[in-house]
């Protein structure tokens, strides 16, 4: 059995597929964690919708996503855990798929399938929607089975992760400092290759990715840069990410 920790801000229309696409793609009854990191009312009526499937955590006030992640983390039932962007969508059979890999030590990250070209060479370039009203679950389902391969090799270090949860753990999670998700996550990275966990990617399985769809253009990059500021002042040095393999390391 699986927790999923599912993070949400203010996006309930990504939120309401994020849910249906996770409930109705697995075949085991997991533990689904939706943090609310603030912002409840907006996303009242999704949550009511599926609230027999989750578990709600509702922080009341917005902490940032690393906080919302870390305590979602902590309320896991499960040693198993898969973090979960809110504007993911699940591919079938996603659970037992992961479950078939599993192994501690280690972070696997699912392969992903996005609309836009992307800086990782390995993720699946597929337009299927560039938002949830133009997106066809159905469709998406259909050409996951096609591009399914029984295949696992060292380029993870990308969203969305599945590990155990007292690894998680044990490299302190989530860095609260960032103010934002930008550049913790190869943070976070970071730690677990120092840690000599192995960083793993599965064909066997994708998830869809509508590429920070409430997230773009200027705030982005001025978030990254913070990021970074923040990363140099931690390290020493900037983080930086092998264009072949996605290790994250400092120089």
């Amino acid at each position: 059995m699986i927790s999923v920790i599912i993070p949400t801000y203010k996006s309930p229309e990504v939120l309401d597929l994020c849910l249906r696409s996770c409930i109705e793609g697995q075949q085991n009854k997991n533990q689904i964690i939706v943090v609310v990191d603030g912002f409840y009312d907006i996303n009242k009526d999704v949550l009511e919708k599926w609230s027999k499937h989750i578990d709600i955590l509702n922080l009341e006030q917005n902490a940032g996503l690393c906080r919302g992640t870390n305590l979602g983390v902590y309320n896991a039932q499960h040693d198993k855990i898969l973090v979960v962007n809110d504007d993911n969508v699940f591919p079938l059979n996603w659970d037992v798929q992961l479950e078939k890999i599993y192994q501690p030590n280690t972070v696997i990250s699912p392969n992903q399938i996005e609309p836009y070209p992307s800086i990782f060479k390995q993720f699946n370039i597929k337009d299927l929607g560039k938002d949830p009203n133009t997106f066809d679950l159905e469709a998406f389902w259909k050409y996951e089975a096609e591009v399914f391969k029984d295949m696992v090799e060292e380029t993870g270090s990308t969203l969305p992760f599945f590990m155990n949860k007292y690894d998680y753990l044990k490299v302190g999670g989530w860095d609260e400092n960032y103010d934002m998700i930008m550049v913790s996550d190869w943070d976070f990275f970071l730690k677990c290759t120092l840690t000599g966990m192995k960083m793993i990617r599965t064909y066997t399985c994708h998830f869809y990715h509508f590429a920070s769809i409430s997230f773009n253009g200027e705030k982005r990059q001025q978030a990254d840069q913070k990021g970074h500021e923040y990363a140099q002042y931690k390290w020493n040095s900037h983080i930086y990410s092998h264009p072949e393999t996605n290790l994250k390391f400092i120089l």
